[in-house]
């Protein structure tokens, strides 16, 4: 049998299919952005190659990515460099405050609505919805969105960048207090209402499955693992944790059961990551290059991605 490390990469590399642009985006978030947002392509290429991602799939994502206003490039002699466009640089931004958080913040007991007041289309419905629980929100029948610490103006704000603006019309934000929303329904109500969180408990359980063996190899073997295997390994460690994200709303721990799956993916993430980042940045300090042929230093924030843990929660 495969040591749970391997078996991880190697399972990954056996892919039939790979959304590339996806890893792309995860590579920059987590890897080059802390290194000033750019890196020359040829480097991005030969970093990605171990995972079995050839260079025509990292030229046609990549390219992909910039049509879709994530990168823009920036040619320096024969070489080109990649790097984050304002918008690309904002999202980065705001699913790092998510991916490395410490915790969920306290809640007021306020909840976040956004009533459609206009005639929609079912179109124009489903649009919202879908563009609406990317952001975390749960729906109360169809036309009633909610979240309990979701920001509205920075909501709206996103609905228009999606090219929703010609919506905003009709819809309404409103602030209410849990009483206001139906004197017999409780928090708890509520949330068993607008989502459906056996789904995500059953992803959380899976990425606890998969990863909790690797974090028992590297306490085993004194956490020894080379610097590309730990680069890898933290690359699609923070994919599948940013894909959980993407899918979970971040409610407060106020809200979820005790026993939350969720919350043990944060912890064992913690952890791993904390145990990788030294050997994958010496891979990096290596391996990653500018077009110029520059290796820049990583960010001292990097470092406080987190800080936080105590690894005596993960012995349970």
């Amino acid at each position: 049998m495969l040591p749970p490390i391997q078996k991880r990469l190697d399972d990954f590399r056996q892919l039939s299919r790979v959304h590339a642009g996806s890893l792309i985006i995860s590579v920059f978030g987590d890897a080059v952005v802390p290194r000033g947002g750019r890196i020359w392509l040829g480097s991005l290429i030969r970093l990605l190659e171990p995972l079995g991602l050839n260079e025509r799939l990292v030229r046609t994502s990549v390219f992909r990515l910039s049509k879709d206003g994530w990168l823009r490039s920036e040619p320096s002699g024969r070489r080109t460099d990649y790097l984050l466009t304002p918008s690309g640089q904002q999202r980065f931004e705001e699913a790092s405050r998510h991916i490395y958080a410490s915790s969920t913040p306290p809640w007021d007991r306020r909840w976040r609505l956004i009533m459609a007041v206009g005639e929609l289309s079912a179109r124009e419905r489903e649009s919202l919805r879908q563009a609406l629980f990317w952001q975390g929100f749960g729906t109360l029948g169809g036309d009633c969105f909610i979240h309990p610490s979701a920001d509205l103006i920075a909501a709206f704000d996103a609905l228009a960048a999606e090219g929703l603006g010609g919506l905003l019309h009709r819809l309404k934000p409103l602030l209410a207090a849990d009483a206001a929303l139906g004197a017999a329904a409780t928090d708890g109500d509520l949330v068993h209402r607008a989502w459906n969180l056996d789904r995500l408990a059953g992803m959380y359980e899976d990425f606890v499955s998969c990863y909790q063996p690797i974090l028992a190899q590297l306490r085993d073997e004194g956490g020894e693992v080379g610097d590309d295997s730990a680069f890898l390994l933290r690359v699609l460690l923070i994919h599948d944790y940013r894909r959980l994200l993407l899918r979970d709303p971040e409610l407060p721990d106020v809200l979820l059961s005790p026993d939350w799956s969720g919350q043990r993916a944060r912890l064992l993430c913690r952890e791993l990551y904390r145990r990788l980042l030294p050997p994958s940045e010496r891979h990096l300090d290596s391996q990653f290059v500018l077009a110029d042929g520059h290796t820049p230093e990583a960010s001292v924030a990097l470092v406080e991605r987190f800080r936080d843990v105590d690894p005596l929660l993960m012995q349970a």
